[in-house]
């Protein structure tokens, strides 16, 4: 039998429980600290989220590995993270029922600029989670609750679970990086680069009509996940080279200035490259020349604009993307999972759940 103290006891605990939550920080170069803080409570716009899953992107591997994405230095502790799914936990307001599985649309808007009214994502200012990019930083959402405005929340559609729900975000950037391209259908496609963000732009291309979808990548164990996903062919660019003026559509997903060229070579007169991912600050060798005889068109593409929706509804159509998770790591596991995301021939997307 339990006696009166150690029952006090245990309601004291369970208390102080309810009232601290666990989350991530980074405090710079290879400096992450599990911290506890007290349970935030939203205000009448806001909602709080318990968080079950986030993904691990490559600007968090930045953050955490060189203290700084690009030119945006961490000055701050900061919670990366953007890649967030997780269930309503309250609502001041009363409009979602506790336990409603959710999303996060991790942008809230900056100042417009005129001229791209219809292209938000682009504008001056704004916050994305997880961003060292503004001052004070923009936190973001590996811990065990968040605190967002209610206009961030995308309720997940029947059958899509709270794990592919994390896929959302990344999954939006595929598809946006699809919709630059234009029209797929019938199309010959190459995605340079199987890392996360290359096998979800296989899947987003094939449901966008492309009539073949080559991939590459330097390991055969990424390629094996490429075809996992739906590759119709895998190239190893580190023992073999890709054809010549061949491929209509190129979606460059690797963010290396090598594989960029190697994309307009690969690339046929009139066609078109996308570049997905992100090439590191200054200035890279780039075979312009080629471009200009080539009629090829070369067009950024920056994290994603409205595509969140599209992708919530592909996430239900398409269950397989759930494989592009290879790995769940629980939280006391957040070092290991960092360092397992940032070995590519081991990991496709790497989760870390709550």
């Amino acid at each position: 039998m339990v006696s009166f103290f150690h029952s006090s006891e245990l309601r004291y605990t369970l208390l102080v429980m309810a009232a601290t939550y666990r989350l991530f920080e980074i405090h710079g170069k290879q400096d992450g600290r599990i911290a506890t803080r007290e349970t935030p409570e939203p205000s009448e716009d806001e909602l709080r989220i318990k968080v079950s899953h986030v993904g691990i992107c490559g600007s968090d591997l930045h953050y955490y590995f060189e203290g700084a994405n690009g030119s945006f230095a961490i000055k701050e502790p900061l919670v990366p993270g953007h890649e967030i799914a997780g269930v309503i936990d309250n609502d001041p307001q009363g409009e979602f029922t506790q336990g409603t599985p959710v999303a996060i649309f991790p942008a809230q808007p900056g100042v417009p600029i005129e001229g791209l009214a219809e292209r938000p994502h682009l504008w001056h200012g704004v916050r994305y989670m997880g961003s060292a990019a503004t001052n004070p930083h923009t936190q973001g959402g590996m811990a065990e609750y968040i605190i967002v405005k209610r206009g961030m929340v995308r309720q997940l559609p029947t059958g899509v679970s709270l794990a592919a729900g994390a896929l959302a975000e990344p999954l939006a950037v595929a598809l946006h990086g699809v919709k630059l391209a234009g029209e797929l259908t019938g199309k010959k496609v190459l995605v340079s680069g199987s890392g996360p963000i290359g096998l979800l732009s296989i899947v987003a291309a094939k449901s966008a009509g492309a009539e073949q979808v080559t991939a590459t990548d330097l390991f055969d164990e990424a390629l094996a996940r490429a075809i996992d996903v739906g590759a119709d062919k895998v190239v190893n660019v580190s023992s073999s080279s890709l054809s010549d003026n061949y491929f209509d559509v190129i979606f460059e997903c690797s963010g290396s200035p090598r594989a960029l060229n190697s994309a307009i070579v690969a690339a046929q007169r009139g066609g078109v490259i996308v570049q997905v991912g992100m090439l590191g600050p200054g200035l890279h060798p780039i075979d312009i020349g080629a471009v200009v005889t080539k009629e090829l068109r070369i067009n950024g593409a920056f994290r994603f604009n409205d595509e969140m929706e599209d992708a919530l509804t592909l996430l239900q159509k398409v269950p397989q993307l759930e494989r592009c998770i290879s790995h769940h790591f629980a939280i006391n596991d957040v070092l290991t999972a960092f360092e397992t995301a940032r070995d590519a021939k081991a990991s496709g997307k790497v989760l870390v759940a709550f």
